[in-house]
């Protein structure tokens, strides 16, 4: 959705809202053009809150509502993790959190052929996107890129997965970095994957850096972005 408005952010950006709280009058706000996300809507000239979260705000113009729930609601382009639970002739029945179990076709892969159907277990860890959401169906879920590359997507293995709030797994996915993986990443050596599901895997060759980094992350979403860096070099210190 598309407004005509110009002017700074709102005084609510990064502020809880809840609904029916104004957040824009675009009648004071003639010249440019902003974008809203999910949980705004616009009346007339007055952009009102239709969730409770918090107002965020993205360079140059797209204000949305973050709101930290644990349901997910699937939508395409998602990068999301799921767990396999079952494995059927064509597909592989994977949980992704949401209102229904998603299949992962078994040719969904990069290269992907009768011949070389990969193996998962159930309970097998995968890092996918989802690409057919619609409502009353089962998501369909990719181990490959836009362009057909297995780009960063597949099976996640060894590591730990924890399950947070879905704006925690937005915050941690915004530009710029995430201020806590930012700062333990200038001293320790991880890997992780953050699904907009509201799953994280955090792996290391130490398991004292999956435990303090996965224990930073959960505890953040409280969090400014000074307090998070705070945090994390205070941990950073006691594990060096």
């Amino acid at each position: 959705m598309e407004d005509k408005s110009s002017g700074s952010p709102s005084s609510l950006v990064d502020q809880p809202v809840v609904p029916g709280d104004v957040v824009l009058d675009l009648s004071t706000m003639p010249n440019q053009t902003i974008k809203l996300g999910g949980g705004l809507r616009q009346d007339a000239d007055v952009i009102t809150v239709m969730k409770a979260g918090r107002l965020r705000f993205l360079k140059p113009n797209k204000y949305w509502v973050e709101s930290s729930q644990k349901r997910y609601v699937p939508r395409v382009d998602d990068n999301v993790l799921g767990i396999v639970v079952d494995t059927k002739a064509d597909n592989f029945l994977v949980d992704i959190k949401g209102p229904a179990i998603a299949f992962l076709p078994v040719l969904a892969f990069e290269g992907g052929t009768r011949r070389n159907i990969p193996k998962f277990e159930a309970g097998t860890l995968v890092y996918v996107r989802v690409v057919k959401a619609n409502p009353g169906t089962n998501p369909e879920l990719s181990c490959t890129d836009a362009s057909g590359k297995a780009a960063e997507f597949g099976p996640l293995k060894d590591g730990f997965m924890f399950e947070c709030s879905t704006g925690l797994s937005r915050m941690m996915l915004s530009s710029p970095t995430c201020p806590v993986l930012e700062e333990f990443g200038k001293k320790l050596s991880f890997e992780v994957a953050v699904g907009l599901n509201g799953r994280v895997w955090v792996n290391a060759a130490s398991p004292a850096t999956v435990i303090v980094v996965s224990n930073a992350i959960m505890k953040s979403e409280s969090l400014s972005s000074t307090q998070q860096r705070i945090m994390a070099r205070k941990l950073l210190e006691k594990v060096q």
